[in-house]
């Protein structure tokens, strides 16, 4: 490697919802680079891509480079993110990203230069790769000379080549921990439904784990069902996921069964469960679907928690409907150990590929044998779907009594 190859300066921005792996992700890149490359100037751009836009970041000190290792003990982004599409040109014209008439990629790609920026390392999930793989297209095209490298943060783990994202196991413990205190409110009330909406899109991912590390918290416990302490009423009764096909009727059937002997019924379904059957209706009555930049459905304002506890409730008899959202909660929660050690592999990895100027988004590629590597920006893709018949779902279904759905193809 020469050195008129190698940066001089680097830039960090995290953009989309937030993942339990942003703040470890920025700070494991400062800590790599200080390692290795302390020479190496670091910039921040506050707020993702709205930082880039209009110039505004924050420069890596050195009081910021030998404190680097707080970051892991917090969630959230210290460097703060925002939902910005480049090429949705007429959504940055009404944010007051840009000035109507100036391409957003463009405006972006000047920033760069005018900051001497030869590496820009993007943390986000496929919105945000998306956006860095148009991003690093249009440097090439117009021979801009640099580097482009994404590290895949979502919760949702639905990135297509990539193993595992960023995040997300942390999400699935954390949403574990919130139910854990919410399924005691099933003694609040007679014939109680208790639905747990889980985050994660049009992907099961994250509900399904989420409900197989909240059984094992359970295989932790003690109970004492003399005084009506039984892993019955706390266990989940019924886990819906969007690739998953769902038998109303023989659910509410089965579930009616427990109710009657329980008293309760705890349910755990994916944000994107039902939202096509949700949109119908809207559209039938003439309602507005709500829609984000990136033409995604705003799922908090269709609430699909609300439409099952609606399904069942009556079904099932329940006296009671109580739903609770995890999403914010465990989406905000530091790295926990497993995703912070695959947090810094990526990062060292992301590092050396700075340090030889190679773009791509890290990951562990499925593709070619799961070898982590700089997966090349044309194949990354979201949608991907979680498969119904992965042994360790199919056994979690098994052991709460709940058939196995026909696998179904997701609109994403």
């Amino acid at each position: 490697m020469t050195d008129t190859v190698r940066p001089k300066k680097v830039a960090l921005l995290t953009a989309g919802g937030l993942a339990p792996c942003l703040s470890s992700a920025v700070g494991s890149l400062i800590e790599r680079y200080t390692e290795i490359s302390p020479e190496i100037e670091l910039i921040a751009y506050h707020s993702g891509y709205k930082g880039l836009l209009l110039g505004d970041s924050y420069k890596v000190d050195p009081a910021e480079r030998k404190n680097a290792a707080l970051l892991h003990r917090h969630g959230g982004s210290p460097i703060g993110n925002s939902r910005v599409k480049l090429t949705n040109v007429a959504d940055c014209v009404k944010r007051g990203l840009v000035a109507e008439g100036q391409d957003p990629q463009k405006v972006a790609a000047d920033q760069l230069i005018k900051d001497g920026v030869d590496v820009l390392h993007t943390i986000g999930g496929d919105d945000t790769n998306t956006a860095a793989a148009d991003l690093a297209a249009y440097l090439a095209e117009h021979d801009y000379g640099l580097t482009v490298i994404g590290l895949p943060k979502t919760i949702d783990n639905d990135v297509f080549p990539i193993r595992q994202s960023l995040g997300a196991w942390t999400a699935a413990e954390q949403g574990a921990r919130f139910f854990r205190n919410v399924v005691a409110e099933h003694n609040a009330n007679p014939r109680m439904l208790i639905i747990h909406e889980v985050m994660g899109r049009n992907c099961g991912w994250l509900t399904a784990a989420t409900a197989a590390d909240y059984e094992k918290l359970l295989d932790a416990e003690s109970f004492l069902p003399g005084l009506g302490l039984s892993r019955a009423n706390l266990s989940v009764h019924g886990v819906y996921i969007p690739e998953m096909e769902l038998d109303l009727a023989g659910e509410a059937t089965r579930l009616g069964a427990l109710m009657d002997a329980n008293d309760n019924v705890n349910i755990f379904i994916s944000e994107g469960a039902g939202v096509e059957s949700i949109i119908a209706e809207m559209e039938a009555r003439g309602e507005a679907v709500p829609r984000d930049a990136f033409g995604h459905v705003k799922l908090d304002a269709i609430n699909p928690g609300k439409w099952f506890g609606e399904q069942f409730s009556k079904m099932l008899g329940a006296e009671k409907v109580l739903v609770q959202k995890s999403g914010y909660y465990s989406r905000a929660a530091p790295a926990n150990d497993r995703d912070l050690a695959l947090i810094k592999a990526c990062a060292h990895l992301a590092v050396d590929c700075a340090l030889r100027r190679e773009s791509g988004v890290i990951g562990h590629d499925e593709d070619q044998a799961d070898t982590l590597r700089a997966i090349e920006f044309p194949r990354i893709k979201g949608g991907k779907p979680f498969d119904p018949q992965t042994p360790w779902f199919k056994d979690l279904l098994s052991n709460i009594g709940q058939p196995v759905g026909r696998t179904l193809e997701t609109s994403h």
